[in-house]
């Protein structure tokens, strides 16, 4: 499949949306919202994230359909990565390759990302992208609705 990414646009929010709905892939995600389902919650979020000056939010796109989201945020230093794709395509590579993409648009290092401990496919998708594991630690994970544990992995090289 042909991935990329591109900016954000409205009639991408259903989708998203949809998407952190799926209870499997909250599951896996852990630290997500209170309620999901709060859908002005949700687009309060979204304008906040698109119109940050810190964050770079990207649509993921698959042989032209929209399959998650990739974004960076955060101050120089303390910049985080995170990525979102629908379930249906997991296993695919989709993530990987949008994280590459990300990556690619990013200059500053280093970057951070965190994942649920026992989330071992994207774990293996940042490692994949050079991040290595730098600690672990433990928080409230709000789509578990309880405390997990939680690994934090760092980016050096650009």
């Amino acid at each position: 499949m042909d991935v990329s990414l591109r900016e954000v646009h409205d009639s991408d929010l259903p989708v998203f949306f949809r998407q952190m709905n799926d209870p499997e892939s909250s599951h896996m995600a852990a630290f997500t919202p209170e309620d999901p389902a709060d859908r002005d919650r949700f687009d309060a979020q979204w304008a906040k994230m698109r119109s940050a000056a810190d964050t770079d939010v990207r649509t993921v796109l698959a042989d032209g359909d929209v399959v998650g989201s990739a974004g960076v945020y955060g101050a120089p230093g303390e910049r985080e990565v995170t990525y979102w794709i629908d379930r249906a395509y997991w296993g695919r590579g989709l993530a990987t390759a949008a994280l590459r993409g990300l990556l690619e648009l990013e200059p500053d290092r280093p970057l951070y990302a965190r994942a649920a401990a026992d989330n071992t496919g994207s774990i293996r998708v940042l490692e994949k992208c050079g991040f290595r594991l730098s600690t672990t630690e433990r928080g409230y994970a709000p789509a578990r609705g309880a405390e997990i544990d939680e690994v934090v992995l760092v980016l050096h090289e650009r």
